[in-house]
């Protein structure tokens, strides 16, 4: 699924998004957050990670979107 990030295009599935955060150590949550597999993230670690931006370029609401269109829940 085509999902825009900070407007940069993105074409990512479910289980590549589960791939990717698979091994990397949450982050204290103290903001929006998303369950990937059974382990709640920040919204933001989980866009650092899957698109290699810096936390600058794009907001929480917006990731949170992209990630809700892919069926992660919050």
């Amino acid at each position: 699924m085509r999902v825009v990030i900070a407007g940069v295009a993105f074409d990512f599935d479910k289980n590549e998004v589960e791939r990717l955060m698979k091994g990397v150590e949450p982050e204290p949550v103290t903001g929006a957050a998303v369950v990937i597999g059974q382990t709640t993230f920040p919204v933001m670690q989980v866009g650092e990670v899957i698109t290699g931006q810096s936390r600058r370029d794009f907001s929480s609401r917006e990731l949170t979107q992209a990630l809700s269109r892919l069926g992660f829940t919050s």
